[in-house]
């Protein structure tokens, strides 16, 4: 696949016309900034200057493998935003955050609550300027509560959420999945929440409020990951069962897990019903196939562990690739556990456009993800590359000297 032109035409986007002010830095708030980007909105992102002390910019720009002093990552993270280079900490930069806030549909910030609020542009504040203003805040605990002021990062919202305590084998110290997913959960969470703010903004329209009436979508970290907890919270409450590690299983749902072969790993969904009578048919064990009590999950369950060791003796004599054809033919959820080498080498990921190439300032070409969700009519794009530490200061703040 070749670079796309930034300069094409792109077809109709769901959020074009919408301008939104990103005040966040590192990972929750600006993912929720890309995802809304990436669907056609004016993203402005406003970065500290350098200092004495440091390089300036969200620190995100200096994390991980760099390129000529700059993340790799920031080319996903910051793809079609504008950036624009105002210190916070001054009045002046502050006043001219305001004014482009005034003008702005949504304003995303992931700072400790009660800083926006110190630097006067709380929502109240704000919205007092431009009433139709939608707030997103994203942090560790949530804008109000008891721990509101505790400083809150994904690995904290992913182990009080509940799910730090799930991962990892049993009688071991749990790990963490090598991603930020509190982070992100929490992004996803806010572009959700912006949209929905959005669609009763609208209906609030009237004489009063030509825009609408805005409001502030507040997102906690750890209450993103708790929310993705499945039936965690009601197992307890109805049978005082605390849910433990199971490696790669999953508990209570039968087969589905990890098992080896002679070159790797392949994890199996068997867990459906028609789906488990095919399965073991496929590893030639029709004697469970046709097991009464092996018909549904509850049965499974019991002897999940006379199940798994006979899906492990079939994998473990063949290949990844005889274990998937083999199951792939008979319609068994299957796949392999892909690397990055894995997923830059595969075909499906190539034909859904979700490895796509860009160019950064410099001329490296960097492989990053496509656009999620596809949609058929106002489908996201990538238009413009990730910006330079201040690339659009002059550019965004001219009309507001006119």
């Amino acid at each position: 696949m070749r670079t796309p032109d930034l300069t094409s035409i792109v077809p109709p986007q769901a959020l074009a016309g919408l301008k939104v002010v990103e005040l966040g830095q590192l990972i929750a708030g600006p993912f929720a900034g890309k995802t809304l980007a990436d669907f056609g909105a004016e993203v402005i992102k406003i970065e500290p200057p350098a200092t004495d002390s440091g390089a300036g910019g969200d620190p995100l720009r200096q994390w991980r493998m760099l390129h000529n002093g700059t993340s790799v990552w920031w080319q996903v993270q910051s793809r079609n935003k504008k950036s624009v280079v105002l210190d916070l900490r001054t009045e002046e930069g502050r006043d001219i955050t305001r004014r482009l806030i005034d003008e702005a549909d949504v304003v995303i910030e992931n700072f400790k609550p009660g800083t926006m609020e110190k630097w006067g542009m709380g929502y109240d504040a704000l919205s007092a300027r431009n009433p139709g203003l939608i707030m997103l805040r994203i942090s560790g605990y949530g804008q109000t509560g008891p721990y509101k002021e505790r400083p809150g990062f994904a690995v904290v919202a992913e182990a009080m959420g509940g799910m730090r305590y799930l991962n990892g084998e049993p009688g071991r110290a749990p790990v963490r999945a090598g991603v930020s997913l509190g982070d992100t959960l929490a992004a996803l969470h806010g572009v959700i929440g912006v949209l929905l703010a959005l669609q009763a903004r609208q209906r609030s329209i009237s004489d009063d409020a030509p825009k609408g009436r805005g409001q502030v979508v507040d997102v906690a970290l750890y209450e993103a990951v708790f929310n993705c907890m499945e039936s965690l919270l009601p197992e307890y409450s109805a049978f005082g069962a605390v849910r433990q590690p199971a490696g790669s299983a999953l508990p209570g749902i039968a087969p589905s897990n990890a098992y080896p072969c002679q070159d790797g790993m392949v994890v199996i969904g068997g867990n459906g019903d028609s789906i488990f009578k095919r399965l073991m048919i496929s590893i030639g064990r029709d004697d469970l196939a046709t097991d009464a009590e092996l018909s549904s999950n509850p049965g499974r369950v019991k002897r999940v562990a006379e199940i798994d060791q006979a899906i492990g003796d079939w994998t473990g004599a063949r290949s990844v690739e005889q274990v998937l054809a083999v199951l792939n033919a008979a319609s068994v959820p299957v796949g392999r556990i892909y690397s990055a080498q894995d997923i830059a080498q595969d075909p499906h990921y190539r034909a859904r456009d979700m490895i796509v190439p860009v160019t950064t300032p410099d001329g490296l070409t960097v492989d990053v993800p496509g656009i999620v969700p596809k949609l058929s009519v106002t489908p996201g794009a990538i238009t413009r590359r990730a910006p330079t530490l201040g690339e659009d200061t002059d550019a965004v703040l001219a009309p507001l000297k006119r």
